[in-house]
């Protein structure tokens, strides 16, 4: 297969697939971000040591999840050693571990963990994406990193059509935000501020709306300091559970 240039505007094929399988199977080929590809593949190539002899996946990371999910979960980026290592979003690492065991225990998902891309996990009314695909140093994409990865978030929301984002982190939060923006959604000036349990709902084109919930993020300096607990997360995805199951309010 040929490589495809190192070009900030790739990206914008995304808008050329017809579906979620067309997406993916373009997105795992970008290489628009220089400092990404060099980092996620050379994080492959070294590896940690518990993960030795392992194929690290090392290319961008597709959404995962339910095609017809009336709910997404959006995160920041794909962990060096979690999803960049097995190729499925949240998966491999101790944040996803968080991030299921609550789906889990709330009724989204088929099992409390997720290990690695071949696991026999399903997800139902649910789907797990990042505005981000590819592992950046220090879990900090720069803003042209952001800017660049967003039509493929764009095109996955419009194929999608989700009523409720649950928004993991102040990132994210402003990434969907200007995701949402860039396609037409009118996004109030100043911006909602991210806070966990921030409940915000917006209006779109063609008389479609969305309601965004903050959460802090599933990182482990905010799990295993306490500042989020399983029932706090039980609790966000319980209500977005409940609007997603609500008769949708359409704009006129």
């Amino acid at each position: 297969m040929s490589r495809l240039p190192e070009d900030p505007t790739y990206p914008e094929v995304a808008g050329a697939a017809a579906d979620l399988d067309g997406l993916d199977a373009l997105l795992v080929e970008c290489r628009a971000c220089p400092r990404l590809v060099a980092w996620r593949e050379h994080v492959g190539e070294v590896k940690r040591a518990a993960f030795s002899t392992e194929t690290y996946w090392a290319r961008p990371v597709p959404g995962f999840g339910d095609p017809t999910a009336r709910i997404v979960v959006v995160g920041l980026a794909p962990a060096a050693h979690g999803a960049n290592r097995t190729g499925r979003m949240f998966t491999g690492d101790r944040s996803g571990d968080f991030l299921f065991a609550s789906m889990h225990r709330v009724g989204l998902a088929s099992a409390p963990t997720s290990v690695r891309a071949d696991d026999g996990l399903t997800l139902t009314g649910v789907r797990v994406t990042a505005p981000v695909r590819c592992a950046p140093p220090g879990n900090a994409p720069t803003p042209t990193e952001r800017r660049t990865c967003g039509p493929w978030l764009a095109r996955e929301l419009e194929i999608v059509e989700p009523d409720v984002a649950v928004v993991l982190g102040g990132f994210g939060w402003q990434a969907l935000l200007t995701t949402l923006a860039e396609q037409g959604w009118q996004v109030p000036r100043p911006r909602p501020r991210f806070a966990h349990g921030a409940e915000v709902r917006l209006d779109g084109p063609g008389g479609r709306s969305i309601v965004l919930l903050g959460c802090f993020h599933v990182s482990q300096q905010n799990t295993f300091t306490g500042r989020l607990t399983l029932p706090m997360l039980d609790a966000v995805l319980l209500r977005a559970r409940d609007v997603a199951e609500a008769p949708p309010a359409r704009s006129t």
